[in-house]
């Protein structure tokens, strides 16, 4: 890997025909440009990769994961051990392939020789909890309802040592009507999932995971277009569980609690209508002014149960607004909290392992827009503008102590391939949140 002042010096120590061949080649030590030469027997003697004016990151190594052929490479010189571990996980990244209806491809793989200094177990744990959350969301809402979501977080409970409560029928009707309002309108029973991992006297860390596994919108129902990523809507749920199994891989000293309300929103007769008022789990009533802002409705009944044991944090994510992609685009969900601070150190955090958060505010005079005639609260913004904000807003009401909760929008998707990062699902915020934990908690 070569900076550009460094090039002619490292091409001047190597062996004469392989000098010769990248000059011939017209290599040029641009970021992702990359270089291979022969060896005498006409196989693979080396690659050179430029790193432009960057470094050795994650998303370089993911890139040559991908590009480079057959073999086994190692590094030519030893990276410090913070920027080992993350080649080496960019590396595992790269090596994603979601091939569940596809036959998987007959491509001979490279093979990274691991570097010294490099954390393993951090890396390897890393890249299983984002393949993890990719699998899940890359699976078509056909072979991934309520019902399959459940058996991923019961599998998750056996696979890590948690316990695994359901919540469903009339007990789910009583308790968290939210929940079952919208998941009323489809065949496949809606359900809160709620997963432990119990350490006593640990300080207890709550993740919420949004986990409407397809949403057509509901009664207020989306157009066609609108439809075809929805499969997506249970990204929070994935990243939660992600972010869940790679706490229990590396044993945080934390007592961890994970819900995840697993519904469809769907149509039929039975589908909750706009204009609907309904009572939530902490009591306060809702009036429907959007069936498609759905998401907000089960997450309050979520964030409700889990702030009636006060968790020393709270986080929730959810794929809720589109209005945050319009302000961050796809690649960078923006962050939440009671604590301006709190939400500084999660983007903190997310910057050193390239995991990229932004901080927004809970603009208080925007709450005016939830008002309602006849109930507490609406579900959707009067005025259309600021939907991420509103959205925050309308959940913080849900929340005990806003001081210690954390919201996060993100997509869960990548629009267009890129190196370690095929197009179709992404595990956005479940590092950054990951190393706040641990920052925080040991």
């Amino acid at each position: 890997m070569i900076h550009p002042t460094g090039f002619e010096p490292w091409l001047g120590r190597q062996p004469v025909a392989a000098a010769a061949w990248l000059r011939a080649q017209g290599f040029k030590p641009e970021r992702q440009a990359l270089q291979t030469w022969p060896d005498e027997q006409g196989g693979c003697g080396g690659a050179v990769v430029g790193l432009g004016q960057g470094v050795a990151d994650h998303w370089l190594a993911a890139s040559l994961a991908a590009r480079l052929p057959a073999g086994s490479f190692a590094l030519a010189e030893a990276l410090p051990p913070t920027q080992a571990t993350q080649f080496v996980l960019g590396w595992l990244l790269g090596s994603y392939r979601f091939d569940r209806y596809r036959k998987p491809s007959d491509r001979s793989a490279p093979q990274l020789v691991l570097p010294e200094g490099a954390d393993l177990a951090y890396a390897g744990a890393a890249a299983a909890a984002v393949g993890l959350a990719r699998d899940l969301i890359n699976t078509p809402a056909n072979d991934l309802g309520p019902a399959e979501l459940e058996i991923k977080a019961r599998e998750l409970a056996t696979r890590c040592g948690g316990v695994l409560e359901v919540t469903l029928g009339e007990a789910l009707t009583q308790g968290f009507p939210l929940i079952e309002a919208v998941g009323r309108g489809s065949p496949r029973a809606p359900r809160l999932l709620d997963l432990r991992f119990p350490r006593p006297g640990a300080p207890r860390v709550t993740l919420v995971g949004k986990g409407v596994c397809f949403d057509s919108g509901g009664l207020d129902i989306k157009p066609a277009s609108g439809m075809l990523l929805m499969k997506k809507d249970m990204g929070g749920a994935a990243c939660a569980l992600g972010l869940a199994q790679l706490l229990r891989d590396l044993d945080a000293p934390i007592d961890l609690r994970v819900l995840v309300p697993a519904v469809e929103n769907s149509v039929d007769g039975l589908s909750f209508r706009p204009g609907d008022v309904l009572r939530s789990r902490k009591g306060l009533t809702v009036e429907i002014g959007n069936t498609d802002a759905e998401g907000r409705l089960v997450l309050a009944d979520a964030l409700a149960l889990a702030s009636e044991e006060s968790p020393d944090l709270l986080v929730d994510l959810a794929t809720l607004t589109g209005a945050a992609r319009v302000a961050l685009g796809p690649d960078l969900p923006p962050v939440f909290s009671g604590d301006t601070s709190l939400a500084a150190a999660l983007v903190q955090q997310g910057e050193a392992v390239g995991d990229p958060l932004w901080p927004m505010p809970l603009w208080a005079p925007y709450d005016d827009d939830l008002s309602s005639r006849i109930a507490d609260v609406n579900n959707a913004g009067s005025s259309g503008l600021g939907g991420a904000i509103t959205a925050a807003l309308f959940l913080k009401r849900f929340v005990a102590n806003p001081e210690r909760w954390i919201h996060i929008d993100l997509y869960g998707w990548n629009p267009k391939d890129r190196p370690g990062r095929p197009q179709g699902a992404e595990a956005h915020a479940l590092r950054a949140v990951h190393a706040l934990i641990r920052q925080r908690y040991g």
